[in-house]
C-alpha cells in the first residue's frame, strides 16, 4: 500500500514511542481527527501499526519486531529508566542483566558504579561494560541468538545458576493488564526464569510502549517482583496489583 507522507510520519512517531495519540496528531498535523483516523485505518490494514483506544500501536503478536527497530522505540524513556535503575544499585553489588533493549540502557548508565560483578546472557550488555574501569563481567554460555546478541538454552540457564547476585534487573516484551510479564521466546523466559530466581532483590524496567504490546510466553508476575522501574505512572489495575503485592513503582525522571 502506498502511504502519504503524513502516515510515513505517523509511522516513524509509533516507531520512536511505541504508540500514537489520535488527537495529539492531530493537533502536531494541524488536521482533523477524524482524518488521523482514516490515516491510522489505512495503515493498520497495512500491518503496519495496531488499533488500540485512542490511537494505535506497533503490531505485536506471536512475533517480536526487529532489534534494531526495538532499539529506536521509546529510545528517550529507556535511557531516562536505564538512569534511575542504574541509581538503585550499589557499588560491590552483583547485578544479573538479561536480554533487552533497556537492559541495555541500564549498562550504559552502570559506567559510574563502581567495583560490579555483571553476570549476563547479552553480549551487547557485555559490551557496553567492556569499558568500565572497574566491573567484571561474566557472559553466560549458550546458543547465540544472532538477531539480537542473546544467549539461550540450557548453558545459559546453568552459568546463571552458579550465582546468588543482589539484584536481577530484568525486561520483557509486554506488561499485561492483569500484571503478567510477557516474552516472546520460551528459551529467554528460561533464562529469565533463573535470573529471578537466583537473585536476593528485582528490578523490572519497562517503558509504558510494553502496556500496549502482546507476547505469548509467560515470565512472571510483577508481584514476583520488588521493583518496577517505567517512565509513567501505570493505568489504575496495575497500580492496585503493585500495592497488594508490595510491588514499589518508581517513575523515572
Amino acid at each position: 500500500m502506498p502511504i502519504s507522507i503524513r502516515q510515513d510520519d505517523i509511522l516513524r512517531a509509533a516507531r520512536e514511542s511505541g504508540r500514537v495519540n489520535v488527537e495529539d496528531l492531530a493537533t502536531r498535523f494541524e488536521v482533523t481527527v477524524q482524518t488521523i483516523r482514516r490515516d491510522l485505518t489505512d495503515l493498520c490494514e497495512a500491518g503496519l501499526l495496531d488499533r488500540v483506544h485512542g490511537g494505535a500501536v506497533l503490531p505485536s503478536g506471536i512475533t517480536n519486531i526487529g532489534y534494531e527497530e526495538r532499539r529506536r522505540t521509546a529510545a528517550g524513556a529507556k535511557d531516562a529508566i536505564g538512569r534511575t535503575a542504574a541509581a538503585l544499585i550499589p557499588p560491590g553489588a552483583c547485578v544479573f542483566l538479561n536480554i533487552g533493549t533497556t537492559t541495555e540502557a541500564v549498562a550504559r548508565a552502570l559506567r559510574d558504579v563502581s567495583n560490579l560483578l555483571v553476570v549476563t546472557n547479552n553480549l551487547n550488555v557485555a559490551h557496553i561494560l567492556s569499558g568500565h574501569p572497574s566491573a567484571e563481567v561474566i557472559v553466560s554460555g549458550g546458543r547465540l541468538r544472532r538477531a539480537d546478541n542473546g544467549l539461550v538454552g540450557e548453558r545459559a540457564t546453568a552459568t546463571i545458576n552458579q550465582f546468588k547476585a543482589d539484584l536481577a534487573v530484568l525486561g520483557c516484551s509486554g506488561v499485561d493488564l492483569d500484571g503478567e510479564l510477557l516474552d516472546f521466546d520460551p528459551e529467554e523466559v528460561r533464562v529469565s526464569r533463573a535470573f529471578l530466581s537466583k537473585a536476593r532483590s528485582t528490578i523490572l524496567v519497562a517503558d509504558d510502549s510494553k502496556l500496549a504490546r502482546n507476547a505469548p510466553v509467560r515470565i512472571a508476575n510483577l508481584a514476583n517482583l520488588d521493583r518496577w522501574v517505567t517512565n509513567a505512572e501505570p493505568p489504575d489495575a496495575l497500580l492496585e496489583r503493585c500495592l497488594e503485592n508490595e510491588t514499589e513503582i518508581t517513575i523515572a525522571g
